[in-house]
């Protein structure tokens, strides 16, 4: 994989150690696996939503050394085996392949033989207390996955990965459900594909009563040309950012998104 040459405050490009109280955390809509580099390939790569294709391992390889510079990582649209993977979990795969031991999927669409859509966690500390969540909505097979973080010396921190719906109407009763997820006196984490601009989450009032905060920053879809910042990370007041960058390597049709986190200590 070739990555552009980072910014000097690019936390995916730094050695593996940091210091000790930052949180290193990914969010990426993986498209199953596929790249794609125009809207035309929707229509000539719909296909690989059905049977397997070649070249998916060979991209699934390239995000797991993306993953690897990264502590949590957070994925959307990946598939837990099926015909069109040849039976591959791609959440369990990506987990070895990048060294993270840990790691968490809940199936969202069953469509099987054919597909599992899913969500997944791959991270570098324990899971616990995992949970998902059907959203409401008009068409069924969004969900939300979440789990506490339990890194020693730190509060447990809860995450939660999301992949919410195209109308605006269903995202609103969704972001409703999310916010009432909130633990009580603890720090959350929500990320992943929100399929909406950074202005419709500050505008939405219950997560600004909770103190959720997307992290702003450039756009990541379409990953050619990036023109909509639809993939988001949230936090709680007490999780300070160290450093955010939207990842310019496309590995599907969303860019990355990278966030450094100051963890309160225990």
């Amino acid at each position: 994989m070739t990555i552009p040459e980072p910014a000097a405050d690019d936390p995916s490009q730094r050695p593996a150690a940091t210091a000790a109280d930052r949180l290193r955390v990914l969010t990426l809509n993986i498209q199953v696996g596929m790249q794609t580099a125009h809207y035309g390939h929707y229509v000539t790569g719909a296909w690989r939503h059905v049977l397997p294709s070649r070249g998916v391992r060979d991209n699934l390889d390239r995000i797991a050394e993306l993953a690897s510079h990264f502590d949590l990582v957070a994925l959307q649209e990946a598939d837990a085996g099926s015909l069109r993977t040849a039976q591959l979990n791609q959440v369990e795969y990506l987990a070895a392949k990048a060294g993270l031991q840990h790691w968490q999927l809940a199936v969202n669409r069953n469509l099987r033989p054919f597909a599992q859509h899913c969500l997944g966690f791959l991270s570098r500390h324990p899971l616990l207390d995992i949970e998902h969540h059907a959203l409401p909505g008009r068409v069924p097979g969004r969900g939300a996955l979440a789990a506490t973080l339990a890194q020693p010396g730190y509060d447990p921190l809860r995450v939660v990965v999301a992949h919410l719906a195209l109308s605006r109407a269903s995202r609103q009763v969704q972001l409703d459900y999310l916010a009432q997820l909130v633990p009580q006196k603890r720090e959350l984490l929500l990320l992943g594909d929100l399929n909406c601009e950074t202005n419709e989450l500050l505008q939405h009032s219950p997560l600004r009563d909770i103190g959720l905060q997307p992290v702003s920053g450039a756009p990541t879809f379409p990953s050619w040309k990036p023109q909509r910042r639809l993939d988001h990370v949230l936090a709680t007041p007490g999780l300070r950012v160290a450093h955010s960058h939207v990842v310019p390597t496309p590995l599907s049709d969303h860019l990355a998104v990278a966030v450094e986190l100051h963890l309160p200590p225990a």
